[in-house]
């Protein structure tokens, strides 16, 4: 069963919709990998895509492809990218859960693989503390997220109908009033009062707090061990049966930047804002990008179990029809990549290719 069309989106970003970038130089005396001229790569200008925003800033990508440029797309939304994908704009992408399910499903399993993981985490529901000082004190409020059936949507319904609340998944009206509203323009809303709190991903998060949000639950605290995917590594299929060592290149120079990243978290920190900066035009303040920065984990795997409940809260809500998930990951590069590290394999839930 395919999913309904409004299913869609990760977290809207803040950089500049499908804005074309390269970077870092190609060393002297590189050879192309595959044969290839250059392999495009698509990512959201978010936090959560620091893994991304780092290995592009640092030249960890380019390095691994050698004489193969780099090339970059930013964008602020799951369709565009899955579009981008889907036409062969980009080869491979950053991008959350749900538009990942929703590419797969809406393809009868024909468009993408995932093949590896990024970021867990990151994801809160901030509240105006005048207005809502328990969990309890939600029903009846008007909460945001960032668009119908995106990641974050998904689960603020889910968590609601765990407190027996009842919505209608559409509309967004019930005992809470859910208002879909974008990334960029929810710390305004919250400002002039018309939501009272906010399900969002970070910096969003962040940024409500510094107009005076409180946390009032942090999504980690709802999953096992605290961790969730919130960005995954996808592929084209046709670009990862005919490049498959362009697709290895890009995993190993993803596993390496988490292992910078743990290793350097200050310096990371700094790195992810300068390529904000210079994809968007603007910076983080610190007192938004430290507290941001601190809630998100950098993984390489990809969480799979995860992923398979979120589908299950989506159908739950009556966002999503049965998906036929089987085949969705495939995970063989990373392991390859991983065990060459001296580093055990990670599990893809029982939805592997064959």
């Amino acid at each position: 069963m395919a999913a309904l069309p409004l299913l869609a989106l990760a977290a809207c970003g803040y950089g500049s919709q499908a804005k074309h970038d390269t970077t870092a130089a190609i060393a002297a005396g590189a050879e192309k990998t595959d044969g290839l001229d250059v392999v495009k790569i698509g990512y959201f200008g978010n936090l959560t895509h620091a893994t991304a925003l780092v290995g592009k800033q640092k030249g960890f990508f380019q390095k691994e492809l050698g004489a193969t440029r780099a090339r970059y797309q930013i964008f602020n939304a799951g369709p565009s990218e899955i579009e981008a994908l889907n036409s062969g704009s980009i080869d491979i992408g950053w991008i959350g859960p749900s538009p990942a399910i929703n590419g797969y499903t809406k393809s009868d399993g024909k468009s993408l693989r995932i093949i590896g993981g990024s970021a867990s985490g990151g994801v809160k529901l901030v509240v105006d503390p005048r207005r809502i000082k328990s969990l309890k004190d939600v029903e009846g409020k008007r909460i945001a997220t960032p668009q119908l059936g995106n990641t974050q949507d998904v689960a603020f319904l889910n968590w609601a109908a765990e407190q027996g609340w009842k919505i209608d998944a559409q509309s967004g009206k019930g005992d809470v009033s859910v208002v879909r509203t974008d990334n960029k323009v929810t710390p305004d809303a919250f400002r002039s009062g018309s939501v009272d709190g906010a399900w969002v991903p970070e910096p969003t998060a962040s940024k409500l707090v510094a107009e005076g949000g409180k946390v009032l639950l942090d999504e980690a605290s709802l999953w096992p061990d605290e961790k969730f995917v919130i960005t995954n590594i996808v592929v084209r299929q046709s670009f990862l049966e005919e490049h498959p060592k362009a697709v290895e290149a890009v995993l190993r120079a993803s596993v390496e930047t988490n292992r910078w990243i743990a290793a350097n978290p200050a310096e990371a920190k700094a790195a992810a804002n300068e390529r904000l900066e210079s994809d968007s035009g603007k910076a983080l303040p610190a007192g938004v990008l430290d507290p941001a920065w601190k809630s998100i984990r950098f993984t390489d795997d990809p969480l799979a179990a995860t992923l398979a409940s979120e589908a299950r809260h989506a159908v739950k809500a009556g966002l999503l029809e049965n998906p036929q998930l089987d085949g969705i990951y495939d995970l063989a590069l990373l392991n390859k990549v991983l065990r060459a590290e001296g580093r055990a394999a990670v599990d893809d839930a029982g939805l592997g290719a064959e």
